[in-house]
């Protein structure tokens, strides 16, 4: 268990110090600070590659002062190996020691032998052949013990080995571990650096939209603005029969949108001269577009806003297909108006949501028209007679089409009460 809290104590010691290791590089990239006369960039990178040697540093000492056998292993290994191998050695001499000592046995045995077959030698050589014998047996059974207890060492030697060479083991995984994580924090300061570089360009581009902005609004506080960004200053529906018609015709809009534009800035003066503005490769692939067969829509919109006494506008050509965009009969929009809502103003509101609805659906389809058409004394009668109608009835409202339109016509409509059984009188 005691195993586990090391290393769940490693491995939040390692997150704690990374992450401060990781702010800290991230603060001095940020505050540009130099150590040594280091570029920042070098800074910060001293500072992450000092921050991961503590990392190493802090998990290899608290290793060292929980795990006793690590210490043993680390720091006394070579000793514990040179005492082995004096073990292994002192084994091999008792193995001597202990073959010499069956050889003298045997010679004593031998000896044995030949005083009982020779009965008639002397007692002191018997005792002294006996007293060799017994000599020779106690040092075979010292060898004996001695291998024994040599045996025994080892056994336990190679037992506290081994867990040393699981830790060794374990040691070199951890530091290939962190030699890993340092390499992919180095590859995350190196994406942080190319993400900032990124980030100050776009704040480069905001700071050039804002200045642009800021000289908009100057221009518009200076004056009234007559002209807005995108507003149609000539449009028209254009199908050639020949593909050389296609100048003239955009002559032909490039003046009435000039003559438009004078007006509007100089309504004073008179228009004898040019103060529109257009590039001559719009011109040119307006030009190309509209040859192709077909009906198309060729509107000149102001490129941005203008107020009253400017002397130029700079325009651009908007084309594109003409189709149909609503049909006579066409329902643009319902509404229903509450039995409660019978006060003109509650009522003069829900028609005009049900007008917005029903431009809003025309815009979609395509149309570009400024508004919608609609007869006002219809609208006013529709009106009265919603506000003069029974407390509690409920009226749908239907926004329908009178005639056909197409891309750039105007699109007329007229209000119905379809439950009223009443027809109002279409616009001619």
């Amino acid at each position: 268990m005691s195993g586990w809290l090391l290393i769940l104590a490693l491995l939040v010691l390692g997150g704690v110090l990374s992450t401060l290791g990781d702010r800290l590089g991230s603060r001095v990239g940020k505050a540009r600070l130099s150590l040594f006369n280091l570029r920042p960039r070098n800074t910060a990178v001293v500072i992450t590659a000092l921050t991961g040697a503590l990392i190493s540093a802090v998990s290899l000492g608290l290793l060292l002062l929980v795990s006793e056998r690590l210490r043993v292993g680390l720091f006394e290994l070579d000793q514990i190996q040179a005492r082995l191998r004096e073990s292994r050695a002192a084994l091999e001499r008792n193995r001597q020691e202990l073959i010499r000592s069956r050889a003298e046995v045997d010679r004593a045995e031998q000896g044995r032998s030949q005083a009982l077959r020779s009965r008639s030698q002397a007692l002191t050589i018997r005792d002294r052949a006996l007293a060799s014998s017994r000599q020779a047996q106690a040092e075979q059974r010292k060898a004996q013990a001695s291998l024994t207890g040599a045996e025994q060492r080892v056994v336990g030697l190679r037992r506290e080995l081994q867990p040393l060479q699981q830790e060794r083991r374990r040691l070199e995984a951890e530091r290939a571990r962190l030699s890993k994580d340092v390499r992919a924090r180095d590859a995350e300061i190196r994406r942080t650096e190319s993400e900032l570089k990124t980030v100050r360009e776009r704040i480069a581009a905001g700071a050039k939209e804002l200045k642009e902005l800021e000289t908009n609004v100057i221009a518009l506080r200076r004056g009234d603005v007559v002209i807005a960004s995108g507003q149609p200053l000539a449009s028209g529906k254009v199908r050639l029969q020949q593909a050389g018609q296609a100048r003239s015709v955009i002559d032909a809009l490039l003046q009435q949108a000039n003559l438009a534009a004078f007006r509007l800035l100089l309504p004073d003066q008179r228009p004898d001269r040019q103060i529109l503005l257009v590039p001559r490769n719009d011109i040119e692939r307006l030009e190309q577009m509209i040859r192709k067969s077909g009906t198309w829509v060729v509107s000149i919109r102001s490129a941005s806003n203008v107020v009253r006494g400017e002397q130029r506008v700079l325009a651009f050509p908007d084309v594109r297909p003409n189709r149909s965009v609503v049909r006579r009969g066409e329902v643009l929009a319902r509404t229903a108006l509450e039995g409660d809502e019978r006060r003109p103003e509650e009522v003069r509101n829900r028609l005009n949501l049900l007008l917005a609805a029903a431009f809003a659906r025309a815009q979609r389809q395509g149309t570009l028209a400024d508004g919608l058409q609609f007869d006002v004394a219809a609208f006013n009668a529709l009106g009265r007679r919603l506000s003069e109608r029974p407390a509690g009835l409920t009226a749908q409202l239907e926004a329908v089409v009178v005639r056909d339109a197409d891309t750039p016509d105007p699109i007329v409509v007229e209000l119905r009460w379809p439950g009223a059984g009443e027809r109002q009188p279409r616009r001619p």
